[in-house]
């Protein structure tokens, strides 16, 4: 019971997640984003970071099988090898049988293609030395290691990647191959060892082991019960049930219930244990049995973990409500126009909301969640290699409209922060520049002025020239707020006559 209801909050979660990173039900579940535990940390998020640290230190790392999507992932290809495994048994034993009958020598391996796992010490060293390598990262705005060891981040590139590819967008070299990289690395590692780069790779999985090992509920092994059957720890994909000792290490133990499944005389049980227990008596239920009959127990056992694991559930997915949703504002009727080119800026523009490049990419953990829900196709993987795959604005396919804020909705690092409708009218993010050897105006072409007409705050104005007196744009340096509005509906083709240079500071013009 406990392992099904793991796995329908583990689907949901899953499910949720992955139409998020495809740009999906941000207004109705995007709260999921910001119970992810990395980006918490990094967003100083201490509602969400308490929530998850309390519930793996009342349930176990709970968090690693329902919340956390790469987990959930990681499931689902072991899930699949141990599928293929049945399966390549049943067609072995079959060709075993008829080469017996026919007195042949079977064209199969004698040996199971069922995977067993087994027991194995924690690499305690491994788990943690990059743990700390994470830490040190964050501190020293070292991203790129923490681009590429969050399991968060890492699962949305892949998503993403998959999204684009599969909806016939061009997807930019470097998040290609570092996407296809996490792919095969993540999925090998699991159809081979189950969950070992949870328990030696991923800095969040070390992180909730140092308080896991003092969970409350937690898995326990009944020896007098035990058969030495060897099921539970030959498909314990977190190797940490040792059978001999009948102990089970729940700094590594993902809390996924199937060895609870696996045993069929109930030996294992998930119950409540206080930390001081497994100090005072090697045998977690000796103590127990001296006042009260196992049958007593087991009743007791049966309906705690139950409810413990039904609060867990409550806990995680209703610890926030849902958010009513925004009317959108459409784009309007604007015809398609050719294809621009994205000119050489000074300085890297980041989002309204991200107070400048320092503060965005000392947070961003690129997991392109921003770029996916991005309504305006504004903000694209960056590929720089000081900054690379974390994500830039650009306006060769829109502009940063005032009223829309979706990326400081979803963003769940806090690199940006969400904003008040109409406050991103009185933020400078960058200043338009104007360059009158390619305006149509200035060269008296055309008497165009559309980035005059369509600046939502009025800095483009067509003025006289005194040169030439023909009527040219002029920007007011100090009104422009750089959302790319006049960049973007320039007719000049492929680079536009009037561009955004960026602010490596924003400017709050309310604060000036």
């Amino acid at each position: 019971m406990l392992r099904k209801l793991r796995i329908a909050l583990a689907v949901v979660c899953f499910v949720l997640i992955t139409l998020l990173f495809c740009g999906i039900g941000t207004d109705w579940w995007g709260f999921l984003a910001h119970l992810q535990f990395l980006p918490s940390c990094l967003a100083l998020n201490f509602l969400s970071i308490a929530l998850i640290l309390l519930l793996t230190f009342v349930f176990g790392r709970l968090y690693c099988s329902v919340i956390c999507p790469m987990g959930v992932y990681q499931d689902l290809v072991i899930f699949l090898r141990r599928q293929y495994g049945i399966l390549a048994n049943k067609l072995r034993i079959n060709a075993l049988k008829r080469a017996k009958k026919k007195g042949t020598k079977a064209k199969t391996s004698k040996k199971s293609p069922l995977k067993h796992y087994g027991y194995r010490k924690e690499h305690r060293i491994a788990r943690y030395t990059v743990l700390a390598v994470t830490v040190l990262s964050a501190v020293c705005s070292l991203q790129l290691l923490l681009v590429l060891l969050a399991p968060y981040s890492g699962y949305g590139r892949m998503v993403h990647t998959a999204f684009d590819l599969i909806s016939g967008v061009s997807v930019p070299l470097a998040l290609l191959l570092t996407a296809i990289l996490t792919f095969v690395l993540i999925s090998v590692c699991a159809w081979m060892w189950g969950r070992e780069w949870c328990n030696t790779v991923c800095p969040v999985g070390s992180a909730l082991s140092l308080v896991s090992r003092y969970a409350l509920f937690r898995p326990v092994i009944d020896s007098s019960k035990c058969v030495a059957c060897g099921r539970c720890y030959s498909k314990c994909k977190a190797y940490c049930i040792d059978g001999q000792n009948h102990k089970i290490d729940s700094s590594r133990c993902v809390v996924c219930f199937d060895c609870l499944d696996n045993c069929s005389e109930g030996a294992i049980s998930y119950r409540f244990r206080p930390p001081f227990a497994r100090k005072k008596a090697a045998n977690p239920v000796s103590d127990e049995k001296k006042t009260e009959g196992p049958e007593a127990a087991a009743a007791q056992d049966s309906g705690v973990s139950r409810r413990a694991f039904l609060s867990a559930g409550a806990l995680a997915l209703g610890s926030a409500a849902l958010q009513a949703a925004d009317n959108k504002v459409l784009h309007g009727a604007i015809a398609d126009i050719a294809p621009k080119s994205n000119p050489t800026r000074k300085g890297h523009l980041v989002p309204f909301g991200a107070k400048g490049e320092k503060h965005f990419y000392d947070r961003c953990t690129a997991c392109q969640l921003c770029v996916s829900n991005c309504p305006n196709e504004v903000l694209s993987p960056s590929k720089d290699l000081g900054h690379l795959l974390q994500p830039v604005m650009g306006y060769e396919k829109g502009y940063c409209r005032p009223e829309c804020n979706e990326c400081g909705k979803v963003c769940p690092a806090g690199a940006i922060l969400p904003l008040e409708t109409g406050a991103k009218l009185n933020i400078r993010i960058g200043t338009a520049k104007v360059d009158y050897t390619s305006c149509l105006a200035a060269k008296g072409e055309a008497g165009c002025g559309n980035c005059a007409r369509h600046c939502p705050v009025g800095a483009v104005r067509m003025v006289n020239s005194e040169e030439t007196g023909r009527r040219i744009p002029v920007v007011a340096e100090e009104q422009c707020i750089g959302c790319g509005a006049c960049e973007y509906l320039c007719p000049v083709r492929p680079l536009s006559a009037i561009t955004v240079d960026a602010l490596s500071s924003h400017i709050d013009k309310l604060d000036s």
